[in-house]
């Protein structure tokens, strides 16, 4: 059964995670934020920046898709798959294989995101809460005003995203070793 619904699921998973679809997507954005910011008239350097961009967007996806195939003992298409049912919090793979990869994910994220917390928030909070302090000093309160509305919002989520996230693996573990 479990074999069945990996490969009616995977039509649908090849097309969300496909490097053509990231990049592409990556392209669009940087396409249209470099537009807004130069103008329509330089189309031909916003291309060539976003498709730059594209390209090493598509690089670090692939190159970490492989290191945690690598850790895992999975494949590098399943590592998108296994992420989503572990923020989705869903059941844990009846295969003994699968099931193992995807604790070895698991335990890989969870090292990875307690390890960085350390200096990833102190610092995001010195380059937000700095660059609002920076525009009062500068004497621009409404400039100041609206990065400190911002660094307050932006520091919110990722504090919540981060204790969800390490919650959802938390519970992933618990059911794995259920």
């Amino acid at each position: 059964m479990e074999r069945h619904e990996r490969d009616d699921d995977r039509p649908r998973r090849l097309r969300r995670d496909s490097l053509w679809v990231i990049g592409l997507g990556a392209l669009a954005a940087g396409l249209v934020v470099r537009l807004l910011f130069n103008g329509a008239g330089a189309w031909p350097s916003a291309l060539v920046g976003a498709a730059a961009m594209s390209a090493w967007v598509v690089f670090l996806v692939r190159r970490r898709r492989r290191h945690d195939a690598r850790d895992t003992g999975a494949e590098p298409d399943d590592v998108p798959a296994m992420e989503r049912r572990i923020l989705k919090g869903g059941p844990p793979p009846e295969d003994p294989r699968r099931r193992q990869a995807m604790a070895s994910l698991v335990d890989s994220r969870q090292r990875r995101l307690r390890r960085h917390r350390w200096w990833a928030f102190p610092l995001l909070f010195l380059i937000f809460f700095g660059t609002s302090a920076l525009w009062f000093a500068a004497g621009s309160v409404t400039a100041g005003s609206g990065m400190l509305v911002l660094s307050v919002v932006t520091m919110g989520w990722l504090a919540w995203y981060n204790v969800r996230f390490d919650r959802r693996l938390t519970q992933m573990r618990h059911r794995l070793r259920a």
